[in-house]
């Protein structure tokens, strides 16, 4: 399984953007799609992730309120949307797949910059 991840880019405080994480299979080829950040200085942190099989979702308490998955089983893409961005939010976002057993699936990272 690869991964092809999208959006991301230069967004104005307050504003929205949509991260996109497309599998190279079908998506119910895994178990958990997900996005971690990492902001300069930060440790990698886990932003939010869905279960494919089900409906399980999570959302870090610092995005919860402001996030949306979006699951797109017809072109095997999982789109991460986050609104009300804050400079806090400027980080590299990297999203990943679990397969199962322990493997975990990285793509590329892109950033977000979120600043006036």
């Amino acid at each position: 399984v690869q991964l092809q991840a999208s959006g991301g880019g230069s967004v104005q405080p307050g504003g929205s953007l949509r991260l996109s994480c497309t599998t190279s299979g079908s998506l119910y080829s895994i178990n958990v799609m997900g996005w971690e950040r990492q902001a300069p200085g930060n440790q990698r942190e886990l932003v939010a992730g869905f279960a494919i099989h089900g409906s399980n979702t999570y959302y870090a308490d610092s995005v919860k309120d402001r996030a949306k998955i979006v699951r797109e089983y017809a072109t095997n893409t999982g789109h991460l949307e986050l609104s009300n961005l804050g400079p806090e939010d400027t980080a590299v976002y990297f999203c990943y797949a679990d397969l199962g057993g322990g493997t975990k699936v990285w793509g590329q990272g892109t950033l977000v910059t979120v600043s006036s």
